[in-house]
């Protein structure tokens, strides 16, 4: 699709002059001459982190020790950030724990449905045995739903499906649980939580969602969409750092029957008592496992406060207009370049970030980070593109959009490029 924009630069800077996000930006270490267009991969630090850390390690660590599992609260934390997180998604106080990585909590979350759907007192519903998802799911999120199905053996099974479309004949009389991320990773595209919940339960299987590319991106209601579990990152545009413990939340309907094989000493109910034989706690503590990397929690708090300063509706307004924005100039400045739009037009329908195909995206991607503006890669030939609202201008998409037109007018991209280990 090709159209004519009469934008200007001056209009963008006009946008931000008048964006009510605008101080936020602030909050944020952005390196100098870099147009950073990867939050949705790894976020921004926040200036607040620094000092942070450097409290923990100097003083909390350094200085009183094991003392600050007590003193610094550090025992509470996984919960206490849970509790800050929780409006973000649509959840309540005591439903959220911040926690492990995404992987192993997905693998608690679809154990637990498992184990709830074969404990039916329906035996048409205790039989059930697949778990269903899209062939386009984030990787690890397949390879863990296929782990779990080959460790418990007694005919469970993952199906694939490679359409949205396919997802009504696909959640059938043998589903257990439908598995989806929200906001696909590759193209951006959004599902609809709550109609594809409604599915579901319609169907007799239990939703499972991972929101690693829609926590701190878009709108969630996960109360609302009557979801079941949810597991989601930090690190994205949480902006928790590198690495960041990821988060799981069970409603207070499912928690007495959350069970999982990963049963840590953190989920015991007296962790201390130094009892043979596991016990769970009750609540939201039972999506616990072992003990908690401190320093890596205490950098998400610095990233959940940024929000509470805004709202997700004014975030998603912005980044609404910034991808509509980046669309427009690339489709108008870059046309007759062989760039394809694998990103939905419609709102309801899009994430957090735009993605086009280009038959050398990996080398033009490169070119694009060689100028300053970071970007990231993923197979077969997408380039993605993400705005992170609380520090990403409507300056720098005029500013990217005219670098990547440079670099495919002049072909200033090295087709011959190795490829690094991380794209």
């Amino acid at each position: 699709m090709t159209t004519t924009s009469t934008l200007t630069r001056a209009d963008c800077l006009a946008r931000d002059a008048r964006d009510p996000l605008r101080a936020l930006r602030a909050r944020f270490e952005l390196p100098p001459g870099i147009i950073y267009l990867d939050g949705n991969s790894l976020g921004a630090r926040p200036k607040a982190a620094l000092a942070r850390a450097q409290e923990v390690v100097a003083q909390e660590w350094g200085q009183d020790l094991i003392k600050s599992w007590n003193s610094a609260g550090w025992f509470d934390l996984p919960k206490r950030l849970g509790d800050r997180l929780a409006p973000l998604v649509g959840a309540q106080a005591g439903e959220v724990v911040v926690t492990d990585s995404t992987s192993l909590n997905l693998f608690k979350a679809l154990a637990a449905a498992l184990q709830i759907q074969a404990a039916s007192p329906d035996p048409q519903t205790a039989a059930r045995r697949t778990i269903v998802t899209e062939r386009s799911n984030f990787p690890t999120d397949i390879y863990m739903a296929e782990g779990l199905a080959q460790w418990l053996g007694r005919g469970y099974r993952v199906r694939l499906v490679d359409a949205v479309e396919e997802l009504a004949d696909a959640v059938d009389a043998n589903c257990a649980v439908l598995m989806l991320t929200h906001v696909n990773y590759r193209t951006g595209y959004q599902h609809d939580m709550a109609g594809l919940t409604r599915l579901a339960h319609a169907r007799g299987a239990l939703a499972v969602w991972d929101l690693a590319h829609s926590a701190g991106a878009v709108p969630l209601d996960l109360h609302g969409a009557e979801a079941d579990f949810a597991v989601g990152c930090t690190y994205k545009y949480l902006n928790g750092g590198p690495g960041a413990p990821a988060f799981i939340w069970v409603p207070r309907r499912h928690q007495a029957a959350f069970a999982h094989p990963l049963t840590g000493w953190w989920s015991h109910a007296q962790p201390f008592a130094m009892a043979h034989g596991f016990a769970a706690c009750e609540g939201i503590g039972r999506a616990l496992c072992g003990t908690q990397p401190v320093v890596s929690l205490a950098l998400v708090e610095c990233g959940l406060e940024v929000f509470e300063e805004t709202s997700m509706d004014a975030i998603r307004a912005k980044s609404l207009a910034l991808t509509d924005l980046f669309i427009e100039l690339v489709e108008s400045h870059c046309a007759g370049h062989p760039l394809g739009l694998v990103t939905p037009r419609e709102h309801a329908r899009r994430g957090s970030q735009a993605s086009f195909t280009h038959p050398h995206g990996y080398a033009v991607m490169q070119a694009l980070i060689g100028r300053g503006v970071i970007g990231d890669y993923r197979e077969p030939a997408i380039m993605r593109f993400g705005f992170t609202p609380l520090y990403t201008s409507f300056a720098d998409v005029w500013d990217a959009v005219a670098i990547l037109k440079d670099i495919l007018d002049s072909q200033a991209y090295d087709i011959r490029a190795e490829r690094s280990a991380v794209t």
